[in-house]
């Protein structure tokens, strides 16, 4: 097998992995009213079917990447995805509503085994400096697996029921698990032991599932009541406990080498923010469509389509900007635009709203198709030998607690007027109207701005670095690699 065959099969193996996961998650958007009705569950019960899936992802991407640093991404990748369609059969032939919460919480620790495998696959496979057309790739596939999710949804459970949004998954996830057994890529140079602090991925994703759960319940309770606070009490109280263990054990979970970086901590900062502001805006625009104007689900996934256009077309772009500009000036575009894009939102209430609301998702698309090019490839890139598996779960862990604080701002916001606040005490969910709309998506339009701080701290210039562990050896050097990290088998 050829160095460029390897390379394009890591390539696929990584694409298909991210679309499954993004797939999954929109699909399941479109059956979840089907899914209640069958079981006759609660709104509550229904959101925990989301909720557990996202704090397990969220508390396990890094201690996921550590392990595939140790055991080989491609080993993960393989049982992640083997686990994510057992899970996946599992809630297909669930007999309750509790079955599905459980199923999805295990579907969520084999998402997270899965995620940063698909980025450090890419890390090992292509040379520092050729990164940047692989993932402007896979950040094209994302978003048309995220545009395709609603509609293939809605044709899967019109036809076959809500079931067979899971039962898709199995033929899928089984077809990457095969593909993975093929793929060879270097074993990552290795500094020192690579033994798993065990208390530290505890603390770790102790930290990450509560602020992800509070984030989470922002949204009903809003930031200023008890479940609120005590939930960002406990997450920095955890924090110090955690940082402090890093500090004194001699196997942290995020070695100070990664920590020091400041292309990749700048990067993951980039998205999180970045990724808040974008969410958050959707969030808001989504039910001012249908609370205010009284659009249906796909009426409004209509409005919001130019944005998932831009992702698509505009990630190749970002690609060839990101190898011609450097990684600071194009961050800092990108960003740029996400602002425009989140407050020409803020127009949604004005005559003419159709074209206004269009070019806004429009920019608002193509912006965030930038930021995540170049702070996937600069992240990747400057991933340190040995530790591209972490870095793939710092940045995995941004793109998951980005869209929480988002939604928890945009939320939290409208829940701040006193109508909102009446309307809650009274147990009904507030609507939105046009006047609060606008300062809400103002305030998002803000917190996305704080993303050109990270951005300005990116390097100038494109990582022209190739490493022994970065770029994936010829064929008459595969055989001077002590052993090449194979598949599962």
């Amino acid at each position: 097998m050829t160095a460029a065959i390897r390379r394009r099969l890591a390539l696929l193996v990584s694409v298909a992995g991210a679309m499954i996961v993004a797939l999954d998650g929109t699909v399941l958007m479109v059956a979840q009213p089907s899914l209640q009705r069958d079981f006759d569950a609660s709104v509550a019960q229904v959101q925990w079917t989301s909720t557990a899936y996202l704090l397990a992802v969220a508390a396990l991407l890094v201690v996921a990447g550590r392990l595939g640093d140790r055991y080989g991404h491609s080993r993960m990748l393989f049982v992640g995805v083997l686990g994510f369609a057992a899970a996946s059969a599992g809630i297909a032939l669930a007999p309750g509503v509790g079955w599905v919460m459980a199923l999805r919480a295990v579907q969520g620790v084999f998402g997270a085994l899965l995620q940063p495998a698909t980025l450090a696959l890419l890390r090992l496979a292509y040379p520092a400096d050729r990164l940047g057309t692989p993932v402007a790739i896979r950040t094209s596939a994302i978003g048309v697996a995220a545009a395709a999710g609603p509609v293939l949804g809605g044709v899967l459970v019109a036809h076959l029921g809500w079931r067979a949004v899971f039962w898709i998954n199995v033929p899928v996830a089984l077809a990457i698990a095969a593909l993975t057994l093929g793929v060879r890529v270097p074993v990552p140079s290795r500094t020192g032991t690579q033994r798993l602090n065990l208390a530290g991925a505890a603390l770790l994703a102790t930290v990450l599932a509560v602020l992800v759960h509070t984030l989470s319940g922002i949204p009903a309770h809003g930031w200023t009541t008890s479940p609120t606070w005590l939930g960002l009490v406990a997450v920095a109280g955890v924090a110090v406990v955690f940082v402090g263990h890093e500090r004194r054990t001699a196997h942290p979970i995020v070695a100070p080498t990664v920590a020091r970086s400041v292309p990749v901590m700048a990067s993951a900062a980039v998205l999180l923010v970045t990724t808040a502001g974008m969410f958050g805006a959707l969030f808001v625009a989504t039910f001012f469509f249908q609370d205010v104007l009284g659009l249906g689900p796909l009426a409004s996934g209509l409005r919001a389509l130019p944005l998932t256009a831009l992702m698509v077309l505009g990630a190749p772009v970002a690609g060839a900007a990101l190898s011609r500009y450097g990684p600071r000036r194009t961050a800092i575009f990108g960003t740029v635009l996400v602002v425009l894009g989140t407050g020409g939102l803020s127009q949604l209430g004005s005559a003419g709203s159709w074209a206004v609301t269009g070019v806004a998702f429009a920019v608002l698309g193509a912006g965030f198709a930038t930021v995540m090019v170049t702070a996937t490839a600069t992240v990747v890139g400057e991933a340190p030998p040995g530790y591209a598996g972490v870095i793939g779960g710092l940045k995995q862990t941004a793109m998951n607690v980005g869209p929480a604080l988002g939604i928890a701002v945009g939320a939290g916001m409208m829940l701040l007027r006193p109508s909102a606040a009446e309307a809650r005490t009274a147990g009904i969910t507030p609507a939105m109207s046009s006047s609060a709309t606008a300062p809400t998506l103002m305030v998002l339009a803000g917190l996305a701005a704080l993303a050109l701080l990270p951005a300005s701290l990116l390097p100038t210039q494109p990582v022209h670095r190739v490493r022994r562990d970065t770029a994936a050896p010829d064929d008459h050097d595969i055989h001077t690699v002590d052993q090449p990290e194979g598949s599962a088998g």
